[in-house]
């Protein structure tokens, strides 16, 4: 389980304490720790009429409702550090010699006017190059309808989130911009859980039979909205389509905005409303550089728009930092098909021919592959540390099949956690798993009125849960959770990213020679107790942070 997740894990136990004190006969004291004055009594002794039985039930859950709004200052002053890094897998930095990176969302990051600009050049080239009716032109991009990770049915033309056993969050399943009712979806997959056959592939595509597609890239989020968009149209239009057909166009739409070079022209006329100057991106590079680390760029991007963006945000000097740049790398290709050589450029960014034998400092190198770079190099295992926002086109391949460490950048970590950082999200979420709680322990009791009683906390828990989804979006919820599980996102981010963060200006925090050691959660058997204790690791709590 991932730190962040580890923190939610934590306040749900002191949540449960909450529940357990409540349970005993009335008690808070017991959830901050200390015993219960009065005996405890137990679950089965509770009076046996039906009235009894409601008014006993009710106590209960008022017992454990102040219990709860007791916990939560507590809660309150252990708050996460949204510029902090958290671990998945043990790893020190002074192990570590190398240091690559990716450069879109890695090094550089983007206003939102980006995602505007691929949204409205993928739209014009629909109706173009593909005949789209021209009415599409009247939708326009909503930052704020999906977010990444979600999977694609392609041949049901339904946008939905799954968790990380294959399960689909029921309500957040949409055809166009309209959400899918429950039961439709029940009956659509025959239940809610999603086989293994019709997932994406390893890489999130829907190829070989795989009907479902991965949206895991950050420039994903315009793709996503604009194939919703299109499919309202139709809808709403009563047209007859082939959802297939639609997702290849859109598909080869965004595809084109890269390739034509539309979005590199656009935003090299103009950098400063297209990228966010970040000082911060050189601190750490220069950081690195004073303490004898190597680094390395590899991205799918070319060559002068690499260069005329990391000049705006690093300086003219840039290429002085790196020993090695590699552009247009074709991730992941790259690192998995040996056959290309690499190719040197000039200062001109001509191809040249000749045979490379060495990766020099200073050039700019376009495609190769891993292969060779680890033999021109050298840098093998787990000196190396390779930083991408892409889980798998960036971070699958190198740490399944080189070894390599790797750290995440995922910008949403932010604004989540300073989300679940909120006095109401912390009242909602505590609440809710002391509710769950209540649920669990008091289903035994099945006379009527108990049953009663019981539905009207289900009912309670229902819309709690729907409320904290819409703290984080509207459509989907967080990122990195359903109502009860982690998201196949995140599931794969656990197990493709050593450690993962916001943004590289994390690491300013952080000494070179660091340990990230990931916390300890308890598992369904063993006992809560260590994962009541807030983490103490480099900067995890933002008091300790705002106090330095």
């Amino acid at each position: 389980m991932t730190m962040a997740a580890a923190a939610v894990v934590a306040r749900g136990a002191r949540a449960r304490a909450a529940t357990a004190a409540a349970l005993r006969g009335g008690c808070g004291t017991a959830a901050r720790g200390r015993p219960c004055a009065g005996p405890a009594r137990p679950l089965c002794t509770a009076p046996g009429t039906a009235p009894d039985m409601k008014r006993y039930l009710w106590e209960r859950y008022r017992e454990a409702k102040r219990s709860t709004e007791e916990l939560v200052p507590s809660i309150m002053s252990n708050l996460l550090n949204p510029d902090a890094i958290f671990s998945n897998n043990e790893m020190s930095l002074s192990d570590i010699e190398i240091y690559g990176f990716d450069y879109d969302y890695t090094l550089v990051f983007y206003s939102k006017h980006l995602h505007t600009l691929i949204f409205n050049a993928a739209r014009d080239l629909l109706i173009n190059e593909h005949r789209y009716p021209a009415e599409i032109r009247k939708y326009e991009y909503n930052p704020n309808f999906a977010i990444r990770g979600l999977h694609y049915d392609v041949q049901r033309a339904v946008l939905m989130k799954i968790d990380a056993f294959h399960y689909i969050q029921l309500g957040t399943v949409y055809r166009g911009l309209s959400v899918v009712p429950d039961e439709e979806v029940i009956e659509m997959y025959e239940g809610s859980h999603v086989p293994l056959e019709q997932m994406s592939d390893f890489y999130g595509k829907s190829s070989h039979g795989n009907t479902m597609k991965q949206f895991m890239d950050i420039f994903s989020l315009p793709e996503m909205t604009l194939l919703s968009c299109v499919n309202e149209y139709f809808l709403k239009n009563n047209i007859d389509y082939e959802p297939v057909h639609l997702y290849k166009d859109v598909k080869d739409s965004i595809r084109d905005v890269h390739i034509k070079g539309i979005m590199y022209r656009a935003i090299e006329a103009d950098i400063e409303k297209y990228i966010c100057y970040a000082e911060q991106t050189r601190a750490v590079l220069a950081k690195l550089a004073d303490h004898g680390k190597k680094m390395f760029l590899i991205t799918n991007s070319p060559s002068s728009f690499v260069d005329k963006g990391m000049s705006y945000i690093v300086g003219k000097d840039w290429r002085d930092l790196f020993d090695v740049v590699i552009v247009q790398a074709e991730k992941p290709n790259f690192f998995n098909d040996k056959r290309r050589p690499f190719r040197k450029m000039n200062e001109k960014g001509v191809l040249l021919w000749d045979k490379i034998h060495k990766l020099q400092k200073g050039q700019i190198y376009k495609q190769g592959n891993l292969y060779e770079f680890l033999k021109l190099t050298g840098w093998r295992g787990s000196r190396v540390l390779y930083f991408g926002d892409h889980i798998y086109s960036d971070l699958a391949d190198l740490t399944l099949k080189h070894g390599w460490r790797t750290g995440a950048i995922i910008p949403e970590l932010r604004s989540e956690l300073k989300i679940m950082n909120t006095e109401q999200y912390i009242q909602t979420m505590t609440w809710l798993q002391t509710l769950t709680g209540l649920l669990e322990q008091m289903q035994v009791h099945r006379d009527a009125e108990s049953q009663l009683v019981l539905q009207e906390w289900k009912k309670e828990r229902k819309e709690m849960r729907e409320m904290t989804k819409s703290f984080f979006n509207a459509q989907f919820g967080s990122l990195f959770r359903t109502d009860q599980n982690p998201t196949y996102f995140l599931r794969r981010l656990s197990r493709f990213a050593d450690i993962y963060m916001a943004s590289l200006s994390c690491l300013l925090n952080y000494d070179v020679s660091h340990t990230f050691y990931p916390r300890r959660t308890p598992l369904q058997h063993e006992l809560p107790a260590w994962s009541e204790r807030p983490p103490t690791f480099g900067t995890p709590l933002l008091q300790e942070a705002q106090a330095k």
